[in-house]
């Protein structure tokens, strides 16, 4: 079956391809709502210990090369499931219960050298800002329970920026993912529908149906009529 085939089945039944699609429109137009403003907090740590050595000048470079790598490893132990369980029982402490893995959905860490940077992007404007100093207590002042290395030196990270939450509004993606979904879905099911209309309708309409049988045709009456010229 050649494209414009299927093309000419859609035409047909355009009606039964437009309900669904209509009928979609309709609801999104009377209950659809636009996703929940998120909030976020962007906090930067300055990772490092103190430089050990004969004095604390002593080969500078060593000091600077560890704050790097505990910057980077404070990243990764930031984004874990641990770290969650940690924060979520300082929360508890408090008399707020927020689970674990809800807090690791909420975090993302990077770092650019010996800074280490964390975003926490949360849904309760409220709870974002207790959540963000859990997180930061639990980085500058439990650092050795993730690094045997660190135990019995200095808190290996200290807060730069003090939790300061912002408004995200959602995206015009995530505003529009959800209506295009549903109303690609619609079409999909309406064209659906064309085809097994077609498939169970018994009417005969275009000759080439009838070679199809191996039924010749020997003449066709036109739509319209025809004038014939008068000589």
């Amino acid at each position: 079956m050649e494209l414009r085939t299927y093309w000419k089945i859609i035409l047909r039944r355009w009606w039964l391809t437009a309900a669904p699609v209509l009928v979609v429109a309709v609801y999104l137009a009377a209950a659809y709502t636009p996703p929940p403003t998120a909030y976020q907090v962007v906090m930067r740590f300055a990772a490092g210990t103190a430089p050990v050595g004969p004095s604390a000048d002593y080969d500078r470079y060593y000091p600077w090369l560890a704050s790097e790598y505990i910057a980077n490893g404070l990243a990764d132990v930031a984004v874990t499931g641990a770290f969650a369980q940690a924060v979520s029982d300082r929360l508890a402490a408090e008399g707020l219960d927020i689970p674990a893995p809800a807090i690791q959905g909420g975090i993302v860490s990077d770092n650019a050298q010996s800074i280490l940077v964390i975003y926490l992007t949360w849904p309760d404007a409220a709870q974002i800002v207790p959540l963000a100093e859990a997180v930061a207590a639990e980085l500058t002042t439990n650092g050795a329970a993730y690094f045997p290395q660190l135990q019995g030196a200095a808190p290996a990270a200290r807060l730069l920026d003090p939790p300061a939450p912002r408004p995200l509004p959602p995206g015009l993606r995530d505003q529009l993912l959800g209506p295009v979904v549903k109303i690609g879905l619609a079409v999909v099911v309406g064209v659906g529908l064309a085809f097994l209309w077609h498939y169970l309708d018994p009417a005969v309409r275009e000759s080439s149906e009838l070679e199809q049988l191996g039924l010749p045709v020997l003449a066709e009456i036109p739509r319209r009529a025809v004038r014939v010229g008068k000589n």
